[in-house]
């Protein structure tokens, strides 16, 4: 079910965590980057905009890839294992890893790409036409466009359906906590276990992304979480071992940790793909710290 251009007009939907400010700029509340943006300005993720001291929100809707995956893609691995759920993303991310797989989508503005408009029942019908019974918010950044993402998950709940997140996590903890009770299921892209890495190679910062990973556990979210292994960067065992050690010691070590194999890519394509033996070490490294269903991706 590929994305295709759809030329409805789709009503400008205004955003919800920001504040109006009396010099004509908005500053949304949505994420740590907390934007304060002039008239015209989108934000870091690009999909939220400031059009006459309001913020607008033009990803709501407009959805640039859907498709049917197996559960396993997200990767989740002790949810539903063996079933399908239907995928679907709008444009935006609010990192700018310069690692990203999915960079044709996730660093653009929601109309520099083809879409297709879909309401929250829309993606209900899609989802019990393919015989889904899991709906994930993936290949982008879902939290970019937290408002769309609720309003299907809710849908999608109140018809039975189970939600699963795919998100790097960084996100302001009201917008979270409303999401959460539509939630079962989440995979968390931690990318490093240094803040200094997170700013310099995503353009974030590692402590919301802890805090996220706590409030999902707090608000009974199924959590696995992924760790992508990029050579000479992250994939310092001491560094690893410190991450390691505190998931275990925050209530994670019953929690799947996939390590994720690095291919060259996007503004990384001068590196070379991660040694098996250093994910089989990491591996290693996640048992000793107590960590007890540890899974290497992209091998």
């Amino acid at each position: 079910m590929k994305a295709r251009l759809n030329k409805q007009q789709i009503p400008c939907r205004e955003a919800e965590y920001y504040e109006r400010c009396a010099d004509g700029t908005a500053v949304c509340r949505l994420c740590p980057h907390n934007c304060r943006l002039k008239e015209g300005a989108r934000g870091h993720c690009r999909s939220r905009m400031n059009r006459e001291g309001r913020l607008w929100t033009d990803a709501y809707g407009k959805v640039c890839a859907v498709q049917v995956d197996p559960v396993e893609k997200k990767p989740l691995l002790h949810f539903h294992p063996g079933d399908d759920c239907l995928s679907l993303a709008a444009a935006g991310c609010n990192l700018s890893c310069r690692n990203c797989q999915n960079w044709r989508i996730s660093q653009a503005a929601p109309d520099e790409l083809d879409f297709r408009c879909l309401a929250p029942d829309d993606v209900v019908a899609l989802a019990e036409k393919a015989s889904c019974r899991l709906v994930a918010y993936t290949y982008t950044e879902p939290l970019t466009y937290l408002e769309y993402t609720r309003d299907c998950a809710r849908a999608c709940s109140e018809a039975g359906l189970q939600n699963i997140l795919v998100t790097a996590g960084y996100v302001n903890e009201a917008p979270l906590k409303d999401l959460l009770p539509y939630v079962s299921a989440a995979n968390v892209d931690l990318k490093s276990f240094s803040d200094n890495l997170y700013k310099s190679v995503c353009g974030a910062s590692l402590a919301p992304v802890l805090r996220s990973l706590e409030l999902m556990k707090e608000a009974g979210v199924w959590i696995e979480i992924t760790n992508l292994l990029i050579p000479g960067v992250n994939d310092d065992m001491e560094m690893i071992r410190r991450m390691c050690r505190w998931l275990a010691a925050h209530g994670f070590g019953e929690n799947p940790l996939h390590f994720t194999r690095f291919f060259p890519q996007y503004r990384m394509s001068e590196l070379y793909p991660t040694p098996v033996r250093t994910l089989v070490r990491a591996r290693e490294v996640a048992a000793e710290c107590g960590i007890r269903h540890v899974y290497l991706g992209n091998v």
